[in-house]
């Protein structure tokens, strides 16, 4: 495998598939952080599709998908250009956790990053620099945390551009049954918000994850990019019409969530996706002697996206997310 300090490319060989990896940083102990890349390409370089997983190290199904779709690919009967990065952040990857154990810090609230700054933040800027901004189109692969459930869906930024056209037309061509559209601007950091800045079509993805890699998820994600390289004319297998069943709309910002009032034991009351309203009882949390310590209700009308499933709860925890559908005009 080769080592090189950029990736260019210029440099990729027509007709050609492989994998590299990028020089990021030193580690302490000798030898340098790499990030590992596999590409194809074909005799035309046109359209260029990057599509990047492992920005938290615990998110698996995005991790183990794109091998599956490196497998498939064939240069001689492709058009244009796929990049994968199936491991952005190496240093959590190895232990496991979502924020990187350097520095400390969450590789998708640091975009576009430095180039001087801190371990995490070189990992972005070489994201970004190095691959996310020569894109065409683009997508970052997540899933849900270990404490909490979301629904396997497609982000997308919702807006009225050529590149918010095609981000819908993605979310949709990709083939979950949930897709949820967000208003600009988008939360500054994100994958995403880099993307839409350089007004790149692009979109994420979410499955209930908890630190597991299930098959069923792994295949959706497999498969969806497949799909998007269809959409993009990128190879001979035309694009599956899929209508996802739920079009929701919100902010998409998982960092506020439905907090915890007390600690103890949360009990859920609601299933995902449900439809809810103000006020109305989620759920509740209760001592270690199953007394009702704090009530959990809604914020708002909408729809029940995300649900804690970890029962121990610390008081300010994250407990459920209560999302929008989507009203067309």
């Amino acid at each position: 495998m080769t080592s090189n300090p950029e990736f260019e490319l210029a440099d990729l060989v027509p007709q050609y598939k492989g994998f590299t990896q990028v020089t990021v940083g030193p580690r302490p102990g000798g030898g340098s952080w790499q990030l590992p890349i596999l590409y194809a390409t074909s005799a035309v370089r046109s359209p260029i599709l990057v599509v990047t997983a492992g920005v938290h190290g615990n998110e698996m199904e995005g991790i183990q998908a794109i091998p599956r779709v490196y497998q498939q690919l064939d240069p001689h009967h492709m058009r244009g250009t796929i990049i994968m990065v199936p491991v952005s952040n190496v240093p959590a990857f190895e232990t496991h956790t979502r924020n990187s154990p350097v520095d400390g810090r969450n590789l998708a609230r640091v975009f576009p990053g430095s180039t001087t700054g801190t371990l995490t933040e070189r990992i972005a800027d070489v994201m970004y620099r190095q691959l996310i901004r020569h894109a065409d189109f683009y997508i970052d692969l997540h899933s849900g945390g270990p404490e909490s459930d979301i629904p396997t869906l497609v982000g997308y930024i919702h807006e009225d551009t050529p590149a918010g056209q095609q981000s819908l037309e993605g979310a949709k061509a990709f083939g979950t049954s949930v897709i949820w559209g967000h208003p600009p601007p988008v939360p500054p950091g994100r994958t995403i918000s880099v993307a839409h800045a350089a007004g790149i079509p692009c979109l994420y993805t979410e499955t209930p994850g908890g630190g597991r890699a299930e098959r069923e998820a792994i295949t959706v994600y497999a498969q969806g990019i497949l799909n998007i390289m269809s959409m993009l004319q990128m190879r001979p297998v035309p694009c599956p019409v899929k209508q996802p069943t739920h079009h929701l709309w919100g902010d998409g910002n998982l960092d506020y969530l439905i907090a915890a009032q007390s600690a103890g034991l949360f009990e859920s009351e609601t299933e995902l996706l449900a439809d809810v309203q103000a006020g109305q009882r989620l759920g509740c949390v209760r001592d270690v002697y199953g007394r009702e310590q704090s009530e959990v209700v809604s914020p708002r009308d909408g729809v029940l996206l995300l649900l804690r499933h970890t029962p121990t709860v610390m008081v300010g925890e994250g407990l459920a997310f209560v999302t929008g559908r989507f009203a067309a005009t």
